[in-house]
């Protein structure tokens, strides 16, 4: 008995059993040539693949290189033709001789899109809002011959600006200078850059990617603040506590020398006049914890100046937290990617160093819907760190009852500042109960209004 089995590669595959006279079986496989019909069946599936390939790479050729203008006149030399060998029109002939002439001179323009190298370079990658930066498109002839000038297509952001790239002479290389200014605060992405030629009468074109991007971020503006105004702290030690210790740098009184004490504690001039032995006792210094709430619900702003207005206060007090080296803790309904999770719902935006937390403020975006301020308010007066001072940020637009409801929510050890962002308005600091609200009208008021909250 015999078996025939076979692939796709066109082998046979049969296998043979015999029985012996003893009971046993014998089975042997043995491999067989294809036959010429096979062979010739995969051949063919072969070349069709292959000539499938090639017509999908010509028609996208074709449909990337030859604009419609291209095709009009490609089908007007058609028919001209056709007019003239079938209906002998005169008309004809010299149309197709016109679309023939056409086609010889704009082929040339066509000749060197791919031997350019196109790279992106900025002499920053961090802005402030309002400032320039020197962007350059460094084009490079890869050819051992002249490339025609073409234009290069460099994307910015939404917008795309074209950059005409001059002839260059073979190995040649060109830096093309594009100072670009950043209004706004936020992140750019610069490229892909794109080269195109085309000829002058618009009836091909050739296009080739680099898909390279570079970041840019665009930090808001900020002001600096006098020292120490961030965290409201005037001594290097830390603000004293009402928590008792016995050993620290803040002295508070004696007591009686308890058993287990340190001897370097005694205070020796209470010892003689009382008789006994008396220890010093003193109040436990903590280092300043700042928080910031941001409220980025768009609804709580009157416009987007106003926004960004509440967005260069936030950074300008965070940026100073950090000089000052305060420990801080920034939270917002809103957080950049990248940002780690928090407590509860909230994210604390990174601020590690100076430059981590001017990006998170580039990226972020005012939210449609989001937390309220007296649930921001009531996550962080939760955290585990003891807090010294808590910032809100808010805009105009915020009702000051929700303000003192949440101000509320923090211990009375804890001082509460509330800083709203008006456009325009007069600089005033009002004392509502506990907590102090300043009003900013333009960035510049900040650090005046901060001193006289310190004092306050």
């Amino acid at each position: 008995m015999s078996t025939e089995t076979g692939r796709n590669t066109g082998t046979s595959q049969r296998t043979y059993t015999r029985h012996t006279e003893l009971g046993s079986t014998v089975t042997s496989t043995r491999f067989e040539r294809p036959t010429r019909r096979a062979r010739l069946r995969r051949g063919l599936r072969r070349t069709l693949r292959r000539a499938r390939r090639r017509l999908l790479r010509l028609r996208r050729w074709l449909g990337e290189t030859i604009t419609a203008t291209g095709w009009l006149i490609l089908g007007a030399g058609v028919l001209g033709i056709l007019g003239g060998v079938l209906l002998g029109w005169i008309e004809g002939w010299y149309l197709a001789c016109v679309a023939v002439i056409l086609v010889l001179c704009a082929s040339p323009f066509l000749i060197g899109v791919r031997a350019y190298k196109m790279t992106i370079s900025t002499d920053r990658d961090r802005v402030f809002a309002g400032s320039e930066v020197a962007v350059a498109l460094n084009a490079e002839n890869l050819a051992n011959r002249p490339a025609l000038a073409s234009t290069a297509e460099l994307t910015v952001g939404d917008a795309v600006v074209e950059v005409p790239v001059p002839l260059l002479g073979p190995r040649g290389e060109r830096s093309i200078p594009l100072p670009l200014t950043a209004p706004n605060r936020g992140v750019i992405w610069l490229g892909p850059v794109t080269v195109s030629k085309r000829d002058p009468v618009g009836l091909f074109r050739r296009e080739m990617t680099w898909r390279k991007r570079l970041r840019l971020w665009v930090h808001p503006r900020i002001v600096f603040l006098p020292q120490h105004t961030a965290g409201m702290v005037r001594d290097l030690d830390g603000q004293t506590s009402r928590i008792l210790t016995d050993s620290d740098l803040s002295f508070h009184a004696v007591r009686d020398y308890a058993r287990g004490d340190s001897y370097r504690h005694v205070h020796w001039r209470s010892t003689a006049k009382t008789g006994a032995l008396m220890v010093r006792q003193y109040e436990e210094s903590r280092l300043a914890r700042v928080a910031l709430v941001f409220d980025a619900l768009r609804s709580e702003y009157v416009d987007t100046e106003e926004f960004e207005l509440a967005v260069s206060v936030a950074a300008s007090i965070s940026v100073q937290a950090i000089r000052d080296g305060r420990e801080r803790y920034v939270a917002s309904a809103w957080h950049p990617e990248g940002s780690r999770a928090g407590v509860g719902e909230l994210n604390e935006l990174p601020s590690r160093t100076a430059t981590m937390m001017l990006d998170a403020w580039a990226e972020l975006e005012a939210l449609t819907e989001g937390p309220s301020l007296e649930y921001l308010a009531h996550r962080v007066s939760h955290t585990r760190d003891q807090l010294s001072i808590v910032y809100l940020i808010v805009g105009s637009h915020t009702d000051p009852l929700r303000l003192r409801r949440a101000a509320s929510l923090f211990p009375a050890s804890v001082r509460v500042m509330v800083i709203r962002a008006e456009r325009l308005a007069d600089p005033r600091s009002v004392v509502s109960g506990e907590t102090m609200v300043l009003t900013v009208g333009a960035l510049g008021d900040l650090p005046q209004l901060l001193v006289r909250g310190s004092k306050g």
